[in-house]
C-alpha cells in the first residue's frame, strides 16, 4: 500500500506557471497545453500554481486534474498584475486558519506577529523594547535602501515609486518592472498560504484587503528578490519587460527554493512549530467525512455524528447529506 505521507508536498513543487492565448487541457493524468506553435505538457504534479490570463480556456477534467494534484489554480489580468480569482487549496485541514484567526483576533498576540514580521526582515538583530512606530520606521528605511543599493548597483536611474491602475504605460519601465515582479511573489505566496490551509485574507501589518496576509508574507522577501530582480532585468532591456521579468521572477523562485522557504517562514512569524499529527489535521486521510469535528464549549471538540450521551447519533455521511439537501 502507498504511504500518503509520502506524496509530493507543496514545498518541493516547481514555483509557477503563467499562460495566456491557449488552451489547456487534460492529458495522461496531467496537463498539456495548446497554443498556435504546438503543444506543450505540464507535470501538474509538480506544479504549485498555474496563472491565467487573458485569452487562455481550460477544460473541466484539466481543472479536475489540477485540483487532484493540489495545484492552485489563479485567473489574472495580462502578466498576472490582476488577480481576479482561485481556486482551493490541498489542504482540508481547518487547523492553521484557526490559529491564525486567534492571533490576528487579540491585539496583544497580534502584535507580537507583527513584530516579528518586522524582526525577520533585518539581517542585524534589533534592540529589544522598540515600538510599532519605531519598527515601521526602520523598516522604511530599510525598504528606501534596499531600492536605493539596487539603483546603484545596476544603474538604472530611482525616482521613487509610481503608477496608475488606469493605465499601464503611464509607468516608467521601473516601476512597471517592479509591479510585475511584485505580482509573481505575491503570486507564490498566494499559493503557498492558500495551500496549507491559511486565509490570504487575515493579515497582521496589512489589512482589509483579501489579500492583506499574502502583501505580509511577499514583503520578506521584496528587498532579496523582487526588487533586485526587477532592477536588473530593465538594465539589461526594456525590450518585452514585462515578459522577461517573469522568467526572471520564476528563475530565482525556482533556485532559491522559495516555496521551501515561504512555509516555514509563515510558522515562524506566526509563531507556530510544524508538527506531523493533529486533532483537526485532515489532509493525512482523504476518507475523513466533510463535516470533520463538532464544537463542544470548553471540552474537546467532539467528531461528527456522536451526540452528548456518548452513544453513535447518525454517521457524519449521513449528517452531510441533510447539511446538503436543506
Amino acid at each position: 500500500m502507498k504511504d500518503l505521507h509520502a506524496l509530493p508536498r507543496v514545498r518541493d513543487s516547481l514555483t509557477y506557471l503563467y499562460l495566456e492565448q491557449c488552451r489547456v487541457e487534460q492529458e495522461a493524468k496531467s496537463i498539456t497545453v495548446f497554443d498556435k506553435r504546438g503543444s506543450v505538457a505540464v507535470p501538474a504534479a509538480a506544479l504549485s500554481l498555474l496563472l491565467l490570463g487573458p485569452g487562455a480556456t481550460v477544460t473541466h477534467a484539466a481543472i479536475r486534474t489540477l485540483a487532484e494534484n493540489g495545484c492552485m489554480v489563479c485567473w489574472t489580468g495580462e502578466g498576472a498584475v490582476r488577480l481576479y480569482a482561485h481556486s482551493t487549496g490541498e489542504t482540508r485541514s481547518a487547523r492553521n486558519l484557526i490559529r491564525q484567526a486567534a492571533l490576528a483576533s487579540d491585539p496583544g498576540l497580534r502584535l507580537q506577529v507583527i513584530n516579528r514580521m518586522y524582526r525577520i526582515r533585518f539581517a542585524e538583530e534589533l534592540p529589544q523594547g522598540l515600538s510599532l512606530q519605531q519598527l515601521r520606521g526602520r523598516e522604511g528605511l530599510r525598504v528606501r535602501q534596499a531600492y536605493a543599493r539596487a539603483s546603484e548597483e545596476s544603474g538604472v536611474p530611482w525616482q521613487g515609486r509610481f503608477y496608475d491602475r488606469s493605465d499601464w504605460r503611464r509607468s516608467n519601465p521601473i516601476n512597471r518592472a517592479l509591479s510585475t515582479a511584485s505580482s509573481a511573489l505575491y503570486g507564490i505566496c498566494h499559493a503557498a498560504i492558500v495551500a496549507t490551509g491559511y486565509s490570504p485574507g487575515l493579515g497582521f501589518i496589512h489589512t482589509g484587503k483579501m489579500l492583506s496576509f499574502v502583501y505580509d508574507i511577499a514583503d520578506l522577501y521584496k528587498a532579496e528578490l523582487s526588487i533586485p530582480i526587477a532592477f536588473r532585468t530593465v538594465a539589461e532591456s526594456e525590450r518585452n519587460l514585462e515578459s522577461r521579468v517573469r522568467q526572471a521572477c520564476r528563475d530565482a523562485f525556482y533556485r532559491g527554493r522559495l516555496l521551501e522557504r515561504i512555509i516555514p517562514d509563515i510558522s515562524k512569524v506566526l509563531g507556530f512549530e510544524e508538527t506531523t499529527a493533529s486533532l483537526f489535521e485532515f489532509d493525512g486521510d482523504g476518507a475523513v467525512p466533510a463535516p470533520g469535528w463538532l464544537w463542544d464549549g470548553d471540552t474537546e471538540p467532539v467528531a461528527g455524528g456522536v451526540n452528548y450521551s456518548g452513544s453513535a447519533g447518525p454517521d457524519v455521511a449521513d449528517i452531510h447529506d441533510m447539511e446538503t439537501d436543506g
